[in-house]
């Protein structure tokens, strides 16, 4: 039998529908089955994160620093430009070489006008470790059970091997076993997303003179 083109047009739309019907179904059947899968599936792989992008705000975010007290991440934001680190631990190599580089280029970043945050999985004794092993001055936050990772969506389901790392860098509070992707996000006053450098592979960050740039052609931008 043979099929005129516009039978075969009519067929596919009609296969089409099905197939999109199946999936809104069982899209359906996942949202109202009871079941919370929110916090439990989180990317395999660090190429798979959805962070947020250039033109978004970030949510509201209240974690512990250093000294164990709680910081409200936009109050402080409001006040100035602001970088914002997100590295993996003190325990990791990569981190510990761009938090000094970010150190280097700090007074210049000061006198742009930014303010310097980094946040990982250490828990606020082991900030404290970096801070006096790499006499670092700027502020560095614990998000040790990913919260904030999570919703910038940069967490991924860290390697087997990572286990006993994460549950001592965390204070045993990364129960999930999270890695986040290290990520570099320049913030205005308001907390828009201006800028970001996010890359899977953890051994590439940005330099420091890059960022400096960066940092440099923005501010140049906003006075104008």
């Amino acid at each position: 039998m043979k099929l005129s083109i516009a039978k075969i047009y009519t067929l596919f739309a009609i296969l089409s529908l099905i197939t999109s019907s199946v999936g809104f179904a069982e899209s359906q059947i996942t949202q109202f089955s009871g079941i919370d899968t929110i916090g439990q599936n989180y990317p395999a792989k660090p190429t798979d994160i959805s962070p947020l992008l250039i033109g978004e705000k970030i949510p509201a975010v209240n974690i512990p620093a250093a000294n164990g007290k709680p910081y409200d991440l936009n109050t402080h934001i409001a006040e100035k430009s602001t970088i914002l680190i997100f590295y993996r631990g003190g325990w990791c190599p990569f981190c510990n070489k761009e938090l000094a580089g970010i150190q280097n280029i700090q007074a210049d970043l000061l006198k742009l006008g930014y303010q310097i945050i980094a946040i990982s999985t250490d828990s606020p004794e082991n900030l404290s470790k970096s801070i006096d092993k790499h006499q670092l001055s700027y502020t560095l936050l614990s998000d040790a059970d990913l919260a904030v990772s999570k919703q910038f969506g940069i967490a991924f389901k860290a390697p087997p091997a990572y286990g006993k790392t994460l549950e001592e860098g965390s204070a045993g509070k990364n129960v999930d076993k999270l890695l986040p992707v290290p990520s570099v996000f320049i913030l205005d006053k308001t907390g828009l997303i201006q800028f970001e450098y996010i890359n899977p592979d953890f051994r590439q960050r940005i330099s420091p003179s890059l960022l400096q740039g960066v940092a440099v052609a923005l501010k140049n931008e906003n006075s104008k």
